[in-house]
Parts: C-alpha cells; structure tokens; sequence
C-alpha cells in the first residue's frame, strides 16, 4: 500500500532513483534476496546496525517505501525533522520504543507498510553484531506480519563512529527469507528472538564473505 501525497511519493521516488546510482558508483552497492520482500501488506524489516547510513541503504534495496524509526533526538532541530519526516521517519525513545513509538509502529503496520528496525538499538562499536533488545517480537505478532531478517556489511567502513566524512568503499545487502505471522503462533518471544538473530547474522556472515571476495 502506498503512502504519503502524490508530490511526496513522487519526490521519494526520484530521490531513490538518483541515490541508488550513486551508492552503486560511490560503494559498489549490491543486494541480494530482494525477493524475500514482500510485494504487499504489512512487515516489519530487522536490520543489524552498523553505521548512519544503514537507513539509506537499506531503503535503496526497497522497491517499497519504508517507514524508519529515529531516535527522539534527531527532531530537536526542526529543518531536519521535517526532512526525515517528509521520508518516513518516525521518532522513538532511544532506550524504547515507548507508548508513543509503539502506537505510530502499530499504526503503520495495520496499514501495510513495511517499517525498519535495528534490534540492537544503536550503532555498532566494531561492525559486528551486538544483543538485540525486546520488543520487535511483540509488535510482529501484534500486528500480524512477518519479520524479515536483513543484514548489511560495509557500513562500518563507510562511517564507523566518530567519523564525519565517509570513505569509500563496497556495500553489501542481504536479505533472508521472512518469519511469518503463523510461524509464530505459540513461540515465546525469546525464542523468536534469537531465530531472527540467526537469522540476521547468517545473512551477514554471507555478505562478508562476498565483500572479502569483492
């Protein structure tokens, strides 16, 4: 399902277009498992984190507009958050969620669009994948959609903390089959936590190897 204004789509679309042939030509962006998207309905997409320019990326490997979470910080300056709302972005406590958070992720869901997370909750210190917090599970089999599994490898390189200026390097996007609504019925929440964790890390264990053999 589509969202936004015409002009808001349409600005979303170009944009996409134009920064993916510069992510292909700056990172030699590639992705993989597109495929494992779904075409229609609601998702929620599960990504490790490793740099600030995983929304990006990720959202370029999307035929679907995304919806993002933000951490609440990032809408103290009102320029930017109009820039990152007019993109999808929705702000979230950084520690949670957060009742407010919850209900806008909820809400986006129930009307089949596909939002981004980042399970560990903050960027990585060394490119590797830390614990994941709670809570996707709760808000998948809440709304009923699948969770999809993606990793991404590179973005650490590419602007790892501390550093301002990107460098230029390869980018490589996985992503793996979904975890549907059904699968889930009857599994704990931390159980289906550390399948989605498997998951992602399987995903990134494969595009590291391809970016070694880049």
């Amino acid at each position: 399902m589509t969202h936004g204004s015409v002009f808001q789509r349409g600005v979303y679309g170009v944009t996409r277009i134009v920064t993916r042939c510069l992510a292909v030509w700056l990172f030699r962006l590639r992705c993989r498992g597109r495929r494992h998207l779904p075409a229609e309905g609601g998702a929620l997409i599960c990504s490790n984190h490793q740099s600030h320019i995983d929304p990006v990326v990720i959202g370029l490997c999307c035929d679907r507009q995304l919806i993002y979470l933000a951490r609440k910080s990032l809408f103290r300056f009102a320029p930017f958050a109009s820039l990152i709302r007019f993109y999808g972005a929705i702000s979230i406590d950084r520690d949670g969620a957060g009742l407010t958070g919850i209900k806008g992720i909820l809400r986006h869901l129930k009307k089949e669009r596909l939002v981004l997370m980042f399970p560990e909750g903050t960027r990585s210190r060394d490119g590797q994948i830390a614990a994941f917090k709670p809570g996707l599970c709760a808000l998948a089999k809440r709304a009923r959609v699948p969770l999809v599994p993606v990793a991404l490898d590179g973005a650490y390189d590419v602007l790892p903390r501390g550093r301002w200026w990107p460098r230029r390097t390869t980018v490589r996007v996985c992503f793996g089959p979904p975890i549907w609504p059904d699968a889930m019925t009857g599994v704990e929440d931390e159980e289906l936590l550390q399948d989605v964790y498997r998951r992602i890390v399987a995903c990134h264990e494969s595009v590291r190897r391809e970016r070694s053999g880049a």
